[in-house]
């Protein structure tokens, strides 16, 4: 197996690239390649098949979309409230658009993790580790609510975003801002 890191992390994000937009069967080595604009046999050289090709991207999907510590810590200068759990939730969901294709090859990971048990493995130990982060935060930061807030609030956008995403004329009515509004009122208590 080839050991060049940073060309092992560009193929991994062309393969993000490739299921956002092929879907889980246009995985394929070769359209890895094409992506990264790389000879052909390239991916072949880094990835021992196409299940570690798939756990690679589940792993490194969220690296990806994680925020920058830096915007966090400017966007927790604000006294902790339900307001600012709504302005947080809303700058969640512009940052999945802005990160589209990571949520799309997201989205495709998870479905095709219920036929690879490695990669299910990785996607249940990557999210798990991301949603207790993101309690840790919630409870520390002194946001209002508990852990069962946080897990209804993780799961109401998790639907959001998903609707927004694939069907996006199911809620075109509603303005986004709005419905993440509406979900953090019902879900949050006050402060």
């Amino acid at each position: 197996m080839a050991r060049n890191p940073e060309r092992r992390t560009a193929l991994v994000d062309a393969a993000i690239e490739v299921l956002a937009r092929e879907g889980a069967r246009g995985l394929t080595f070769r359209a890895v390649d094409a992506q990264a604009g790389v000879p052909v046999g390239t991916a072949s050289n880094y990835f021992t098949s196409r299940d570690d090709l798939f756990t690679q991207a589940g792993s490194r999907i969220h690296v990806r979309m994680t925020p920058d510590p830096f915007q966090v810590d400017e966007a927790m200068r604000a006294a902790p409230s339900r307001e600012l759990v709504q302005e947080l939730m809303r700058w969640l969901v512009r940052r999945m658009t802005v990160e589209r294709t990571g949520y799309l090859a997201l989205l495709e990971l998870r479905l095709e993790a219920t036929r690879r048990p490695a990669l299910q493995a990785e996607l249940n130990r990557a999210v798990r580790a991301s949603f207790d982060e993101s309690v840790r935060f919630h409870l520390d930061s002194g946001l209002p609510g508990d852990e069962d807030t946080v897990t209804v609030l993780y799961l109401a956008m998790t639907g959001l975003l998903l609707e927004h995403f694939t069907l996006p004329a199911m809620l075109s009515d509603r303005e986004l801002d709005a419905l993440v509004d509406t979900v953090v009122s019902r879900v949050v208590p006050p402060s």
